[in-house]
């Protein structure tokens, strides 16, 4: 294969095949990958500009029948330390998260044996009604499945239920690796590739914003981070016209501290800070049709953050109030409004604040 010519396809936005993609990720220099996949988010997105948001981060719960190899952040129902949010606490930390001048919540939970849909509808209304000018960018595909296992009903009529309830956009969680033999490994409680799929696939016919995301530097393969891609890609061709689909996509590496998957297997994070560059970079580069590549500095920090807005990523995530599930693997950076915005402008870009649509708001 010629590389020149490889990379040329992608920067005119051209859909990389899977042989393709994988030849750049393992034989391109990443000054050059990097170089090609800025060139492509210029492109895409305004050039000078990195964009970022204030949310928050809040756990439904922290009980869930999944137990995915990678969590230490799950409890089963019983533990001494599970728990469920109460109303008052969601008060306070809404509270907070508008004194702080944002008004998105991202609400994510465990599965719940004893939480059904009418749980979450109840919860989402009264979510609204104390807060009306809130946002739920809540639950996810894992979820999702969940719950129409559960009622017995289908993906669309539990994001249906959801949606009239007050959901405004699904957050792209439990992507992990949409390979069946990776999930089955790592993460054998939760919904199949096809289903996450489906999923999302029903939620761009509602017209739901979504995002993705990948979970890398674990049990899988290079060629299965690169149909990782392809089958996102792939699904936002399918997407109506008018609907926004994957607004984003988010690559973040594994975080092993203390899990299973590194206590019993000896699995460990095998992404260096040169190998997430390239996977950002290849991200860029394989997903034209998704207009939004995000750094998780959450997982890598802040100066491999800054390195990625020059190879591919246009946008810096939100400034994380509060964050648990990750955060209990070991991911220890922190950053607040000031700093965020600091940090983009020493890379050398404007920081622009943003809404989950990924609309400008100041």
């Amino acid at each position: 294969m010629f590389l020149f010519s490889i990379l040329d396809k992608a920067i005119q936005g051209k859909f990389l095949s899977f042989e393709e993609g994988l030849f750049l990720y393992e034989k391109a220099p990443l000054s050059g990958l990097m170089q090609a996949a800025h060139e492509l988010r210029n492109r895409l997105t305004p050039p000078g500009i990195v964009t970022w948001i204030i949310d928050r981060n809040v756990n439904i719960t922290n009980v869930c029948v999944s137990r995915c190899r990678f969590c230490n952040f799950h409890r089963l129902k019983g533990d001494a330390d599970a728990y469920i949010t109460s109303h008052e606490e969601y008060r306070q930390k809404i509270e907070e998260l508008f004194s702080l001048g944002g008004n998105q919540l991202l609400l994510q939970g465990g599965m719940h044996p004893d939480l059904g849909v009418d749980f979450y509808v109840d919860l989402f209304r009264w979510l609204k009604k104390e807060f009306p000018s809130l946002r739920l960018h809540a639950l996810g595909p894992p979820e999702i499945v969940y719950l129409a296992r559960k009622e017995k009903k289908s993906f669309g009529e539990i994001l249906s239920l959801l949606v009239e309830a007050g959901l405004d956009s699904l957050p792209g969680a439990g992507a992990e690796i949409l390979s069946d033999r990776v999930r089955r490994f790592v993460s054998p409680g939760k919904c199949s590739s096809e289903e996450w799929l489906s999923v999302m696939r029903e939620a761009h016919k509602m017209n739901l914003p979504t995002s993705a995301t990948m979970m890398l530097g674990h049990y899988e393969t290079p060629e299965e981070r690169i149909r990782h891609l392809i089958l996102l890609r792939q699904l936002q061709e399918e997407k109506p016209a008018h609907a926004p689909g994957f607004v984003a996509f988010i690559p973040w590496p594994f975080q092993h501290k203390g899990t299973r998957l590194y206590n019993e297997y000896g699995i460990s994070n095998s992404i260096t800070p040169a190998g997430y560059l390239r996977m950002v970079a290849l991200s860029r580069l394989m997903l034209p049709n998704i207009r939004n590549i995000q750094a998780s500095w959450l997982t890598v920090g802040m100066n491999i953050a800054q390195l990625c807005l020059h190879g591919g990523a246009n946008d810096m995530g939100s400034i994380m109030i509060e964050e648990n599930v990750v955060s209990a693997a070991g991911a220890s950076f922190r950053t607040n409004i000031e700093e965020m915005q600091q940090t983009i402008r020493e890379a050398g870009f404007i920081p622009k604040r943003r809404n989950q649509q990924y609309e400008i708001i100041e």
